[in-house]
């Protein structure tokens, strides 16, 4: 545990030294960069380190006179924290060239400072023990990531965004604060331990709060709809860190809750299982109607914690059924899939920042023909799309093979659970083909064809630190399906320290890690055969090149090219039923008809519902409370010493 605070001092001075160095911006970043470096790597020496030890390492102060300050690193902290230590250097080493505003070197400091707070955030919420550790470190890693998005706070759209997520991060913190006050007074302790104690109907109310609490934080679907919002505005190392790493905070809060509980109750799991599969499902569906980039990988990033849900709830349904290696498969899958994720859709948002950085567009029917003038960029961002299609030989297909293999695992059960893993199967088959159709719209209109736009025809890659850390994610996506082996190990190994799957031996694996392995090297021996078989037939010969035939224009231009909208036109209207689409086309009246207009737009029903619901009346109510921010600091001090008198007399 030494080793770990001492890795987040080093991460936090990370944040503090562009504070001290602001007006030397070159000093500032390369403070930032090294000690977030040396901070994560000491804390993945760390992890190591108790990665052999066969009890959790166990941390406890006094705090407050009346709290205890615990913390504890077991096997499931132990799975979620390599993806932290592993992104937030290399999402570092991209802000370098990305920050690169000279007029702006105090906000790159500050951004640098809660970009620190929220990776020592992160690991803390990871390491809590007890309620008090977990909410402190959960609303430090809420409020230092609100700080993150507000970079561009002078844009009313950035201020909008930022207090969307503001109002569902802590409404989500509010309840599952309130799923541990419940717990705490039915078992009079606020430690970890002590929760398995509760009464049953504690457990379930308590269980079901902080679903829909940490739900909110994953950006499950219905209560996702920060997300599309949050992305387009924060800086995109920010959405790089957010949608990689944080959001799986809402995933790991639930999983540690589940667990605490020591109730494996088939609600739980069903109710986990269907909330991925419709998370999945709609989050590709809709990211499939996006014209932004970043909106786009919001989306996209709904159907990946969807695709770990179905996981999840399947390793929940496994164990309500007594079926322990559907368990095991489904949670591994689900823990693999966490890492996963992180580094490819880091990746993706690299790439979109590299395009905003250099380009300054942020809908794709600007763009295209990129591939031509920013090579790295394009190639990166293509590896990570097949990875997120969960295709081979990347590390997508590894961990969605996992929870394919829990779902099969499944159909030997009946009734519900029956129905239910085959319902998952053909889930995740549609989502892989909807996220296969989603990306090759994004490179084919981005990367592919000619410029749309005069400022695409300038583009380049952006600075080299950009592109090294892009390559180095595109890299790691490759080097995990190759050599899948450890990384299946690795989250079989989470579930060591967790009571209903100790016993399982990592022997079940079997052949699994093996025969992926070989797969995925097979895949790439025939790719290089073909490319190499098709470079000597074509040896010696001629090969002409002309301009493609413009079905009768002589004078054919970029515009003619297919846009978003119409290559994903057909299987948006299938999904009609589940999306609203509203289209305006003014119609050819005329022989000889001039200028005509032609518009769609596709909303979010949730966005809409929770809009109605929840959103415009807190805002409604605040604006009506503005009155209490007046200025007079005397009656703010009149305000605490009310409070405090109310609570004593409450008490």
């Amino acid at each position: 545990m030494d080793i770990l605070f001492a890795a987040l001092l080093l991460v936090l001075a990370g944040g503090l030294a562009p504070l001290a160095l602001h007006r030397w911006l070159s000093a500032a970043k390369v403070a930032h960069v090294s000690l977030v470096a040396a901070g994560c790597l000491t804390g993945l020496y760390g992890v190591y380190a108790a990665w052999g030890q066969s009890t959790p390492v166990l941390f406890s102060c006094p705090w407050l006179h009346s709290l205890t300050w615990s913390l504890s690193l077991d096997s499931l902290a132990t799975a979620f924290l390599p993806p932290i230590f592993l992104l937030a250097p290399v999402i570092a080493l991209y802000s370098y060239d990305y920050l690169d505003a000279v007029e702006h070197a105090w906000r790159t400091a500050v951004n640098h400072f809660f970009f620190s707070l929220l990776v020592a955030a992160m690991v803390l919420v990871t390491l809590a023990d007890n309620m008090a550790a977990f909410a402190l470190a959960w609303e430090l890693m809420s409020l230092s990531s609100y700080a993150l998005v507000l970079y561009d706070y002078e844009r009313e759209e950035t201020q909008r965004a930022a207090h969307l997520y503001l109002l569902f991060t802590q409404t989500g913190a509010l309840l599952v604060f309130a799923a541990f006050g419940l717990l705490a007074q039915s078992t009079g302790s606020l430690a970890f331990a002590q929760i398995q104690l509760a009464p049953q109907a504690a457990k379930t109310a308590a269980f079901f709060l902080a679903l829909i609490g940490f739900g909110s934080k994953a950006g499950v679907f219905p209560l996702h709809i920060w997300l599309p919002h949050a992305h387009p505005a924060a800086p995109s190392h920010v959405s790089a860190l957010m949608s990689g790493v944080m959001i799986k905070m809402g995933v790991y809060g639930i999983l540690r809750l589940y667990f605490l509980l020591n109730d494996f109750n088939p609600l739980f799991a069903r109710t986990v299982l269907v909330l991925g599969m419709v998370s999945g499902v709609l989050g590709v569906v809709y990211a499939l109607s996006k014209r932004e980039i970043k909106r786009l990988l919001a989306y996209s990033s709904i159907e990946n914690i969807g695709v770990i849900f179905i996981g999840c709830g399947l390793g929940m349904v496994g164990l309500s059924s007594g079926n322990r290696i559907m368990a095991a498969f489904g949670f591994a899958g689900g823990l693999l899939h966490v890492l996963n994720h992180a580094l490819f859709k880091s990746l993706l948002f690299m790439g979109a920042g590299a395009i905003l950085h250099t380009v300054g567009a942020r809908k794709m029917d600007q763009l295209g023909g990129l591939m031509k003038t920013m090579p790295v960029t394009g190639r990166t961002f293509l590896a990570g799309s097949v990875a997120i299609s969960g295709l081979p030989p990347f590390n997508g297909f590894v961990s969605e093979f996992l929870i394919y293999y829990a779902a099969f695992q499944g159909l030997g059960l009946q009734g519900p659970d029956f129905l239910l893993s085959m319902a998952a199967i053909i889930a995740l088959a549609l989502i892989g083909g909807l996220a296969a159709g989603c990306f090759t719209k994004v490179v084919g209109i981005v990367f592919l064809g000619e410029p749309r736009r005069e400022h695409a025809h300038a583009a380049t890659d952006p600075g080299p630190t950009m592109g090294a850390a892009m390559t180095l994610l595109a890299v790691a996506c490759l080097g995990i399906g190759l050599w899948p082996e450890p990384f299946i190990r690795f989250a079989f190994a989470g579930l060591r320290d967790l009571a209903p799957l100790a016993a399982v031996s990592a022997d079940v694996l079997g052949a699994v890690p093996h025969n992926l392995a070989v797969i995925a090297r097979v895949f790439v021996g025939l790719l290089l055969a073909l490319t190499a078989l098709r470079r000597l037939l074509y040896r010696g010969k001629p090969v002409s090149q002309n301009t493609t035939w413009g079905c009768g224009f002589t004078q054919a231009t970029s515009r003619i090219q297919y846009t978003g909208a119409s290559y994903s036109l057909s299987i948006v209207d299938f999904h009609r039923p589940f999306i609203k689409t509203t289209t305006k086309f003014a119609a050819l009246v005329r022989i000889f008809p001039g200028a005509t207009q032609y518009s769609r737009k596709v909303e979010d029903l949730a966005e809409i519902g929770l809009h109605r619901l929840l959103v415009r009346p807190v805002l409604k109510i605040a604006d009506k409370l503005r009155w209490i921010q007046h200025g007079h600091i005397q009656l703010y001090i009149g305000y605490i010493v009310f409070t405090i008198a109310a609570l004593l007399l409450v008490v």
